[in-house]
């Protein structure tokens, strides 16, 4: 296998930032969803390394109790919406087209529109920093906590609309990928012949269609009740707090499992490429995949057992909370089956994978544990629950998406991690997982409170607390290492389009890929098509399997840079904005927007110079 010695070359309509701004590639737009993403990642690792610092020693007073509520929505919330989120939708981006066959996503101003309506709503929710009036309610944000009386400043306002801004977001791409994987498929590839990854896109976009209107309709009525006069969530106007808690969950289950899908997905991926061998049980993987999308819709409550809902309701939740641990586990079984008798190969991308098994295993298991009623009501509201959802969110879709960066990284950008550091980051991070979270079971089992910024000595929660803290450090060393390893890869040499020699369509091509992918749309014989097509070449006595030659990319009909996504985006952001602060700015916005739709509507989908 030769090299690839160069960097495509890209029409000069991409030079420079203006192209950044204005790609509708979707190659370009995994990457700016990428790098958003992990820059959130610091920030949000910034805000948990506050809480273990204040967490570290009775009676500390490092913050006061109101910034510690506020580390704590905004640490949760980044992570959950500007890190895991947009993470996973980078490699939707980046890998679905590819793998698949297709030259772009169906809508590709769709996709760059998806982009800059999230960073601008990120953006909005962080202005709340600038302005000191942050969230301070949790990233769950119970009413009545978030009613006037109890959070008089902008700060929910801000959490709020948010929320909504990058809602928009999130359907926008959710609809995209639905349509780009059912009708762009490359001939050939019948449903049951696409790679898990790409069935894990499938469910998760279509939970975020169908969930994230859920949240907006809460949120709205949020909105409406501190700023309008309204009493959805406020008792004494009639209304009920606990219809914010079935709206919020409603979403928030689903939630969970577009968080953690994407990261199966991936690992599905990582373990047949390093253990030389295919998927194990390939349709009982996609089915419990679909069974996860299905289920997730019928557990929302187990996050409600002490709210009185009853009897009745408690154990339909127990039952099916329960349930949903089947199919699950049939995933875990498939990847340990996968591993069975493989001749496995521990770089770092198969390490991160591992470690996701393994750590996901142990957050399950916890999981469970939640899912008896009687049990949860001594672990609710303790850090038993911070302990779970840290060994799902950290251990599992974090350690998954690590997996996925190592794997792809080289095809990306046609360089390569360097392995020695990839396993010291491993293991650091390995270890600092354990050290910071595992502790918070003891610590919950023990007594200790979610949410409260200080404890006495004398409850013994200190040594525990402690342990934790060093465990962040550890893990904030393993994070560095990373960012090292990825500055070090400017010198790098370039490596060859498949240097794990692995089974995806996506490896078939140069790297990094050329702006229309496929020069020739190609023909899909089988699963792990491009092992099927190593193989015919060994059977023939040639091991040539190398990548297509490149074509000049004004030779292929590809739609042209547009700025109408950014400028749309700005027009939406402005009608949140403008809530904030003053309607008039939502006037403009919306008629920015407008103009934007306009725009973009009347825009040919390739510039007639670049029309062939």
């Amino acid at each position: 296998m030769s090299a690839i010695t160069g960097v495509i070359a890209r029409p000069t309509s991409y030079v420079g930032i203006w192209g950044w701004m204005t790609t509708v590639d979707h190659k370009r737009i995994a990457v700016l969803y990428g790098v958003t993403a992990f820059i959130f990642f610091l920030v949000g690792g910034i805000e948990a390394g506050v809480i273990r610092m204040q967490l570290a020693s009775a009676d500390n007073e490092l913050i006061t109790a109101g910034r510690f509520n506020q580390m704590f929505t905004m640490h949760a919330t980044t992570m959950v919406f500007m890190v895991i989120m947009p993470l996973s939708v980078s490699f939707f981006n980046f890998v679905v087209p590819l793998a698949i066959g297709a030259r772009d996503v169906a809508f590709p101003r769709l996709n760059a529109l998806s982009f800059w309506i999230f960073l601008f709503g990120a953006l909005l929710m962080h202005m709340a920093f600038v302005v000191d009036q942050v969230p301070d309610a949790g990233w769950f944000s119970y009413a009545n906590l978030t009613e006037k009386p109890f959070s008089v400043n902008r700060g929910l306002d801000f959490w709020a609309i948010g929320l909504l801004v990058m809602g928009a977001a999130s359907v926008a791409g959710g609809l995209n990928f639905v349509v780009t994987i059912i009708n762009l498929r490359a001939p050939g590839m019948s449903m049951m012949r696409m790679p898990v990854f790409v069935w894990m896109t499938l469910i998760t976009s279509i939970l975020l269609v169908l969930a994230f209107p859920v949240i907006t309709v809460g949120l709205i009525e949020l909105v409406m009740d501190r700023n309008f006069g309204t009493h959805f969530f406020i008792p004494t106007g009639g209304g009920d707090p606990v219809l914010w808690q079935h709206l919020f969950w409603v979403f928030g289950h689903p939630e969970v499992y577009i968080l953690i899908l994407p990261p199966m997905g991936i690992v599905s991926e990582v373990l047949p490429t390093f253990s030389r061998k295919p998927l194990f049980g390939y349709p009982f993987v996609v089915f419990s995949g679909i069974v996860i999308g299905i289920m997730g819709w019928a557990v929302w409550s187990h996050h409600m057992f002490t709210v009185g809902l009853g009897p009745v309701a408690n154990s339909v939740f127990t039952i099916t909370t329960m349930l949903i641990a089947v199919p699950t586990g049939i995933k875990i079984f498939n990847w340990i089956g996968t591993l069975w008798k493989g001749s496995i190969e521990f770089t770092t991308s198969m390490m991160f994978a591992l470690g996701f098994v393994a750590l996901f295993i142990v957050g399950g298991l916890s999981g469970v544990s939640h899912a008896v009623s009687p049990s949860d009501f001594q672990q609710q509201d303790t850090y038993y629950i911070v302990a779970h959802i840290h060994y799902v969110l950290f251990g599992g879709s974090i350690f998954g998406i690590f997996a996925g960066t190592y794997y792809w990284y080289p095809k990306i950008t046609g360089k390569m991690l360097d392995e020695t550091l990839g396993k010291l980051s491993f293991w650091l991070l390995f270890i600092g997982m354990n050290l910071t979270f595992f502790p918070l079971h003891f610590l919950g089992l023990n007594g200790m409170p979610r949410r409260i910024y200080t404890y006495s000595a004398e409850f013994g929660w200190e040594n525990m607390n402690q342990i934790a803290s060093v465990g962040y450090l550890v893990l904030a060393v393993g994070i560095i290492v990373f960012v090292v390893n990825m500055w070090q890869t400017r010198r790098s040499r370039f490596v060859s389009h498949d240097p794990w020699d692995a089974p995806g369509l996506e490896w078939s091509i140069a790297s990094p890929p050329p702006p229309y992918n496929f020069a020739v749309v190609p023909t899909v014989e089988g699963l792990d098509q491009y092992w099927i097509m190593k193989e015919r070449a060994e059977a023939a006595g040639t091991l040539n399997t190398e990548p297509e030659a490149l074509v000049d990319p004004d030779t292929i009909h590809m739609p042209s840079p547009s700025y109408w996504p950014i400028f749309t985006a700005v027009g939406v952001t402005l009608v949140g904005g403008g809530l904030l602060s003053h309607f008039a700015l939502s006037f403009v916005g919306g008629a920015i927007a407008m103009m934007g739709v306009i725009g973009w509507g009347n825009e040919p989908a390739t510039a007639p110079s670049d029309d062939h």
